[in-house]
């Protein structure tokens, strides 16, 4: 599966383009704020349904326009898939496959993946628990629409819930009305849960492998599963519910002081630890961005096992932030494999011999120049 054609109408500072894309790296040069991680939020938003800067769609349209409009054309081997995401101020986003709308997000995921590294994903590691969920959720959810749709469940319930113990807080409502919320947090709860720690088992050998042939050998990374209901690893579906539901019971008070919910999927985090140590708390920075870097890598990996296909990376200046041996490890992994576009102020992050294989464009004030 590889990109073809990029398409983009009003689109933060893009008037209109249309571009052939390379099947391998396309290396994206600009002066800073010239449009280069406009056209990867692009991308990406075109893969999971959303925006990775922004919780709104508003601020995507350029200035002056009503509407944005992004078309992709896929080359997915035997087929041709084109898709098209339009925002209009007053419609709100509208999905295409192949010139058929489809109305909710959850039908456009898994048709086109993406995996996306920017700067700011260097705070995996030692950002909060809310980057670290975040990532595993948004891998997850490419390629499983049941779980997306169970997350958003989730997290409306979630509200609700925490909505009423606010209400309970204040005497507006009655105890017992409670359960309601309790039962069906517990049962979308659990079904998250479950899910992670199913992917978590095929992501942790593919990061560990990762992690050793970056450090030759030296480090071997462990990823485990922390989560506000105690160990769950070895618990059955019917023992997570119950503990679950045990917890929430038992917390009553506390959360209806506090007016939020204590325990579940939305509390979690994941542990990295390098030869044996927690790397967010005693890594040194260069461990923690080889942590950050093989987690992506290994993101890559899971989502061609799951898929088949290897999807699209996103490298939003990162060059700049690893060093050489890191910068050459990660670009030689993906040559000639993984359709990838870069960003970078210059090109001297990258060797004449990746330079060869290149396509190369340049962007200056939201206009392409191939």
């Amino acid at each position: 599966m590889f990109l073809q054609e990029i398409g983009l109408t009003n689109f933060r500072n893009y008037d209109q383009i249309n571009t052939q894309v390379g099947p391998y790296l396309n290396i994206i040069v600009g002066d800073n704020a010239q449009g280069k991680t406009n056209l990867l939020e692009a991308i990406y938003l075109a893969a999971v349904g959303k925006s990775h800067r922004t919780n709104r769609d508003q601020e995507l349209v350029r200035w002056s326009a009503e509407f944005f409009r992004i078309h992709l054309a896929i080359n997915k081997g035997n087929s041709l898939l084109k898709l098209e995401i339009t925002y209009n101020l007053e419609k709100r986003k509208q999905y295409k496959l192949n010139g058929v709308s489809k109305t909710k997000l959850v039908d456009l995921l898994g048709n086109f993946n993406a995996v996306l590294f920017a700067p700011e994903h260097l705070m995996l590691v030692k950002g909060s628990p809310h980057e670290r969920r975040r990532f595993l959720d948004s891998e997850i959810s490419q390629t499983s629409p049941v779980y997306f749709h169970n997350l958003q469940q989730y997290l409306r319930v979630l509200q609700q819930r925490n909505n009423f113990l606010k209400s309970l807080k204040g005497n507006q409502a009655r105890p017992e009305l409670l359960e309601v919320w309790n039962l069906q947090l517990v049962e979308l709860g659990s079904k998250i849960i479950t899910k992670r720690l199913e992917v978590l088992k095929k992501l942790n050998p593919l990061a560990r492998l990762i992690q050793r042939r970056i450090t030759d050998g030296k480090e071997n990374m462990e990823i485990t599963y922390n989560s506000t209901l105690g160990s769950v690893a070895s618990l059955t579906p019917v023992q997570l519910t119950d503990r679950f539901l045990e917890l929430l019971q038992q917390n009553f008070k506390q959360e209806v002081k506090r007016g939020y919910t204590l325990v579940g999927p939305h509390r979690d985090d994941l542990i990295l630890k390098v030869n044996e140590y927690d790397v967010r708390l005693y890594g040194s920075q260069g461990q923690q961005r080889t942590t950050a870097l093989a987690l992506k890598l290994a993101e890559l990996e899971f989502i061609k096992a799951e898929t088949g296909q290897y999807p699209v990376l996103l490298l939003d200046d990162v060059m700049s932030e690893l060093d050489l041996s890191r910068r050459m490890f990660l670009l030689e992994s993906i040559q000639d494999r993984i359709q990838t576009f870069v960003t970078a102020t210059g090109l001297d992050y990258f060797p004449e011999k990746i330079l060869e294989k290149a396509m190369l464009y340049k962007i200056k004030q939201g206009q392409i120049i191939s």
